[in-house]
């Protein structure tokens, strides 16, 4: 899968900040594809491993038939994490190993759900923003904690959903995909509506389970393979 080239990822934090407020107006929340248009979406996830003074990264990247979600395709990568851990700037540590899983991607994906924020985000960059934007794909946040904004907590029936707003706009949604569970925070990455974001992640969920199928399948590959390689 080709990815762009909209900057370098060897910055400082303070370089960081000016990319994520340049490339931020760049985002786009109106509808690229419909629900009825998805053939094939992609999960993605990451984690880390330590050893001695140096961590790497691992990224899986999951494609999947829609809506049956049959797995098609699977891709890893990894890479020495150059970036240090400051919230809000978590796409500089993440993407390099992420964005050289896609690039051994043959599958093309409609859609891209990401196990992280989106526009839900303090200068709305997220990793499903500025990776949704680089690789030029409607994209998904699907985040298990809030990072920014208030909300009210949704019903306790599958599908119920409350506007997660942050200094007066509506950044995403707390959706109830478990009933006896915490929301799941749901956001635009780009090129959709939060309306359209939350149905497309709601329509990825399966079997009671609290995170969609393509990023619950893309955490579960990673976490294997960076337990064999602890091992």
């Amino acid at each position: 899968m080709k990815v762009r080239e909209l900057h370098a990822w060897d910055v400082t934090p303070q370089e960081a900040r000016r990319i994520q407020a340049e490339l931020a107006g760049q985002i786009l929340l109106e509808d690229a594809i419909s629900l009825e248009a998805v053939r094939l979406v992609a999960g993605v996830d990451n984690t880390y491993v330590r050893e001695a003074n140096q961590a790497t990264a691992y990224a899986a990247v999951v494609a999947l038939t829609f809506p049956e979600l049959e797995v098609v395709e699977t891709v890893l990568a990894s890479r020495p994490v150059t970036f240090p851990y400051v919230p809000g700037l978590l796409s500089f540590r993440e993407a390099p190993a992420v964005l050289a899983a896609f690039e051994r991607l043959a599958a093309e994906p409609d859609l891209i759900l990401f196990d992280g924020q989106g526009y839900a985000h303090p200068r709305r960059m997220g990793l499903a923003s500025h990776l949704g934007l680089v690789l030029d794909r409607p994209s998904v946040g699907c985040a298990k904690s809030r990072l920014v904004g208030t909300y009210e907590e949704p019903e306790r029936v599958f599908g119920a959903r409350t506007p997660l707003v942050d200094r007066g706009e509506t950044v995403g949604a707390a959706v109830r995909t478990r009933p006896r569970h915490a929301p799941l925070f749901d956001s635009p990455g780009h090129k959709l509506r939060v309306e359209t974001a939350v149905e497309l992640a709601l329509a990825c969920c399966r079997d009671n389970q609290f995170m969609p199928v393509p990023t619950r399948a893309a955490h579960d590959l990673v976490t294997e393979h960076a337990r064999a390689h602890r091992g």
